[in-house]
């Protein structure tokens, strides 16, 4: 799913001119906060630390499994939490409830939030998500939560994230001022994954951009500045670790490589946060799985369900919520209907209803259990939805319907890059 090529492009529907997030490792702190509940948060017991493995949880049949994200020393649930939705399309107290359910009844210990969230992102909302995940935390040893967040990409359209009203963009001016609000804003003392967005300079190919052209070449930001501003933050303490977002292997090389080079000037990057599904695979599959494997970079993958694609929600065009993701962004209906990203889903679809599950279970076990996958991101705007989603982790896929997914993905391998084709 992506929207037509234009000199600004969406990712969350927001308009950018730039791609991906750009973000390096960073030292251990050993940091710890703690503070009293409130009303909208439940105290919960101590738990034991977490280590790599599996873990028996109070709604999981077959527990939830933790891993290292990358290159650091973090540990992650499987299952990672978004929050976009938080403060928009769901309520402070409608966001809090959700993070209690899925980390006290569904071990999820990593959640995922953004400087612009909520989406669609605009100056009157901006920052609701993070008083949300603040007001969760309250009630959490710090410790306990394993919190990631984003610096915005470029964009001249965003100029309301930065106190002088400067569009958004990654140089160590705006990445210094993010930090710093992210952290009042969360009420925190540390960010565990500082992750840039998109990335500051054109890669083309994105969020329904034309694949790269050299004559589209832009001036921007050096790597260097970035990775310098990030290992400040680092050093600082304000964050543990950074990742990337939207990247590209050129990206991710670049960076590895040079915090290879010179480890005390610029921080290693330990994940990479992009769009992975069903349906949208092969940018990822085709080259940034083997340069992250190699440099030992961990995939975040979002979207998992192609923003409600791979629901089936869509499937029948009388009865689509008006709150479903397609009708919030204009054009994005009109382009998914006739469209192969639609026979795709359909595909897919009956592959679920033929093993018996629902089209979400399938979608969300196939991305859960890949192999180069880290952690999913995955995001819901009910209580429903949200235990639909991660009770698919439960579900292990057989040969059968690997083989059947396969047979669809040969038909349909880049479907969101072919609409009304």
């Amino acid at each position: 799913m992506g929207p037509s090529p234009s000199s600004e492009y969406q990712n969350d529907g927001v308009s950018i001119k730039a791609t991906t997030m750009i973000i390096p490792r960073a030292s251990l702190l050993a940091l710890a906060a703690a503070s009293a509940a409130d009303a909208l948060s439940t105290t919960v017991a101590p738990l034991p630390p977490i280590d790599v493995g599996n873990r028996s949880v109070p709604r999981l049949d077959n527990g939830m499994d933790y891993v290292r994200l990358g290159s650091s020393d973090l540990v992650v649930s499987k299952v990672c939490l978004g929050t976009m939705t938080f403060g928009k399309q769901n309520t402070l107290e409608e966001g809090v409830e959700q993070l209690n359910l899925a980390f006290d009844e569904y071990g999820v210990n990593f959640l995922d939030t953004a400087e612009m969230y909520p989406v669609p992102t605009e100056a009157s909302t901006q920052g609701k998500t993070d008083e949300t995940v603040a007001a969760f935390l309250k009630g959490r040893k710090r410790e306990d939560v394993v919190l990631a967040t984003k610096v915005s990409g470029r964009s001249e359209r965003i100029d309301w994230l930065r106190k002088d009203g400067s569009c958004a963009e990654v140089n160590r001016k705006q990445i210094l001022e993010s930090v710093d609000s992210s952290l009042q804003r969360l009420n925190t003392d540390y960010i565990d994954l500082l992750q840039i967005h998109w990335p500051d300079r054109y890669t083309g190919g994105l969020f329904g951009q034309p694949d790269f052209s050299p004559s589209n070449e832009k001036e921007s930001n050096s790597f260097e500045e970035q990775l310098s501003a990030l290992n400040e933050v680092v050093q600082s303490g304000k964050v543990r670790y950074i990742g990337v977002s939207n990247e590209t292997p050129f990206g991710v090389c670049s960076m590895v490589e040079m915090a290879k080079r010179a480890p005390e000037l610029y921080p290693r990057i330990a994940s990479i946060q992009n769009s992975y599904s069903l349906v949208v695979r092969k940018d990822y599959e085709a080259g940034l799985a083997e340069a992250c494997y190699h440099h030992d970079v961990g995939l975040l993958p979002y979207s998992p369900l192609a923003g409600g694609i791979l629901t089936g929600k869509y499937a029948d065009p009388d009865n689509v919520p008006a709150g479903a993701r397609l009708n919030l962004f204009p054009g994005f209906m009109d382009r998914y209907r006739g469209s192969q990203t639609e026979a795709a889903a359909s595909s897919y679809a009956k592959i679920a209803k033929g093993a018996g599950m629902s089209p979400t279970e399938l979608a969300l076990a196939w991305c859960y259990h890949r192999e180069h996958v880290c952690s999913t991101i995955i995001g819901a705007t009910t209580i429903p939805q949200l235990e639909e989603n991660i009770k698919a982790y439960d579900i292990q896929l057989d040969d059968i319907q690997m083989d059947e997914i396969t047979n669809v993905y040969k038909k349909y391998t880049d479907p969101t890059k072919g609409y009304n084709a």
